[in-house]
């Protein structure tokens, strides 16, 4: 066979080498593909098209969904976790690509010719292969895909959690703006206890002190009602900078703090906290550990490395003599590592353990999900109760108490302290059902946070 000829063969050799690999890496790109557009939304269509298609603003009034949509859309954080899943994404494909083909170029020099060794120089061309055995592309490619899949799991915990955040610190603009509207009342009602303590000291109907004590009693409303001026702006910062905006644009916060839920079953509760992102990140971290481990024992087995070629001979005949002899050799060889020192023990020993840890992990995950779902529960149905109190019984109580008392110290018939006594009352009781309230909505928003899913909804 002359050199023409080998050389022809090794080309045609070599052309399927590259076509076998790039019908091979066609078929990683079209499965990934199919995998990619069979996946699951992370989140549902209509959520989807709303974000996408109507960007929310700062407007006047700002609902609860306005602010859940701007920080969704702004959150720096948040978007820290998307970019996150886009790099593992190009982890999942590396991890699918077959190994390059190597190619190996020889230059020798026999030295000159003597009656026992022939002198010349040879070039050998050859091109090996890695060939991967023990299905470690399949499962390197499994493992990326679940760590993939672990990262998407974080990103909806996180996003989540940005919208438990964001409903709570809603709730306590909400509760602000209660509180500051009655520390307004309040200091109205003590300007005009201020004025009747005047008009009876003036009459002589009562004594200096009284109207000390009145203008005491003002002094300390308009106190509460700068901190609760104070309080209300510091929580509208709060709220905008989770989109990145230090100077808040909306004037108040629209929404019911007075609405309530129908609290459904317990158990009910119990199973959708299985589905919380949190539990599903658990599992996607146990499932991504036993495919790591799968790997780590697929790496036992050696890899072979195949390889072809040709080898061209050049031999001088005579050292009077300018003719060359040339001669051609096909080569053919195999490489197999021998697996007598490192047969991956440590990385086995590792990846058993990491599986080990992982399957704590998601039992403490569930126990700390089922743990904090019971105090809240409990914690919700409380302050249901106490909400109920408050409204039928010790509001409407404290407030005729009041009437009553300002009513009858106008008229003399009861005494300064008397009329303080029950404004202060009033005043204390209005503010603690504005503190239950907030409580409630903010134990709402947690039961919520925990289920991933409307209160509502829990029980469909």
């Amino acid at each position: 066979m002359n050199f023409c000829a080998l050389f022809t063969l090794l080309r045609d050799w070599c052309r399927r080498l590259i076509g076998v690999g790039l019908l091979v890496f066609g078929s990683a790109l079209s499965s990934l593909s199919i995998a990619e557009s069979n996946a699951p939304t992370m989140f549902p269509a209509q959520e989807i098209n709303n974000t996408s298609s109507s960007l929310p603003v700062e407007n006047t009034a700002l609902t609860l969904r306005d602010a859940v949509q701007l920080a969704l859309q702004h959150n720096p954080e948040l978007a820290s976790f998307a970019k996150e899943i886009q790099a593992l994404e190009g982890v999942t494909l590396q991890a699918g690509l077959l190994p390059n083909p190597r190619l190996q170029i020889d230059f020798g020099d026999l030295g000159t010719r003597t009656d026992i060794t022939p002198g010349g120089t040879f070039t050998s061309i050859r091109i090996g292969q890695l060939l991967e055995t023990g299905g470690k592309r399949r499962a390197r490619r499994n493992a990326a895909s679940l760590n993939e899949e672990r990262a998407e799991r974080n990103y909806e915990a996180r996003r989540l959690d940005l919208i438990a955040q964001v409903a709570n610190i809603f709730t306590d603009i909400l509760a602000g703006q209660a509180r500051l509207k009655l520390a307004q009342d309040n200091s109205i009602l003590a300007q005009k206890v201020v004025d009747a303590a005047r008009k009876r000291v003036q009459a002589g109907k009562a004594p200096p002190i009284e109207e000390t004590r009145a203008e005491v009693t003002l002094a300390t409303a308009k106190i509460e009602l700068e901190q609760a001026q104070r309080d209300l702006n510091a929580f509208r910062k709060q709220l905008t900078l989770l989109w990145g905006n230090p100077a808040p644009q909306f004037k108040h916060a629209a929404g019911d703090l007075e609405s309530l839920v129908e609290i459904p079953n317990f158990d009910t509760l119990t199973e959708r906290v299985r589905v919380n992102p949190t539990a599903l990140s658990s599992q996607a971290n146990l499932a991504q550990r036993k495919a790591n481990l799968k790997l780590q024992q697929a790496h036992r087995l050696p890899d072979i490395t195949v390889s072809a070629g040709i080898r061209r001979y050049a031999q001088k005949l005579d050292e009077l003599d300018s003719g060359v002899l040339n001669d051609t050799t096909a080569l053919v060889g195999i490489s197999v590592p021998l697996p007598l020192f490192d047969r991956n023990q440590g990385n086995i020993l590792e990846a058993h353990q990491r599986v080990d840890q992982a399957e704590d992990q998601w039992e403490a995950t569930d126990l700390m999900l089922r743990s904090l779902l019971v105090q809240t529960y409990e914690a919700l149905i409380a302050a249901q109760n106490e909400i109920r109190v408050l409204q039928d019984e010790i509001l409407p109580g404290a407030k005729e108490s009041f009437m009553i008392a300002r009513r009858g110290y106008e008229l003399g018939r009861f005494d300064f302290l008397f009329m303080l006594d029950a404004q202060r009352a009033l005043f204390q009781n209005q503010t603690l059902y504005v503190r239950a309230l907030a409580n409630y909505q903010r134990l709402v928003n947690e039961i919520e946070r925990l289920i991933a899913a409307p209160i509502e909804n829990a029980s469909n």
